[in-house]
């Protein structure tokens, strides 16, 4: 005769979800120290790849995350306090591409202010600094900031990949 059956570790599990498309955009808080920048460089590495899928490539995955640590390196040098530094990472409808943005709580920048240096300006190889908003220029199809309801945003774009260019994973 069998034995009682042994009782059920969880009597009213939680629901799994159904399969479905995985979200759009990605939302995170940072920490406004140093710390940020390469987390925000694997979280955009993280989203993009968690977000396209393993079929399609939005965007070089390398330049957003060398562009993203250069606005997250920016927004945690040059804005006060120590509230978070918000980075959102979002997949632009066809034809593809990504928009990443950062957040933080310092003032809305002018119009004239985050052109960065002049590109036709000579660059010093010895300066560690003002080559960010060079890069992100240089590198992005479009970039920009606007005011938020506690600061700013800034963010640059970057087109679909073609197919032909994407690398696979190792290589």
């Amino acid at each position: 005769m069998p034995g009682p059956a042994a009782p059920d570790p969880d009597p009213d599990p939680a629901p799994v979800p159904a399969p479905g498309p995985l979200p759009a955009a990605w939302r995170v808080e940072l920490p406004h120290t140093t710390a940020a920048v390469p987390i925000a460089r694997a979280l955009v590495r993280t989203a993009l790849m968690a977000i396209e899928g393993p079929e399609r490539a939005a965007a070089d995955r390398d330049t957003a995350e060398l562009l993203t640590a250069e606005l997250v390196a920016n927004a945690v040098e040059h804005t006060p306090g120590d509230g978070p530094i918000e980075l959102v990472v979002e997949l632009l409808p066809a034809p593809g591409g990504c928009q990443i943005e950062v957040h933080d709580h310092g003032p809305a920048a002018g119009p004239d202010q985050l052109v960065g240096p002049d590109p036709a300006a000579p660059v010093d190889p010895w300066q560690e600094h003002g080559r960010g908003l060079l890069l992100i220029r240089a590198l992005s199809s479009d970039c920009g900031h606007r005011p938020t309801a506690h600061g700013k945003a800034v963010w640059f774009t970057l087109p679909a990949v073609p197919a032909q260019r994407r690398r696979t994973p190792g290589s």
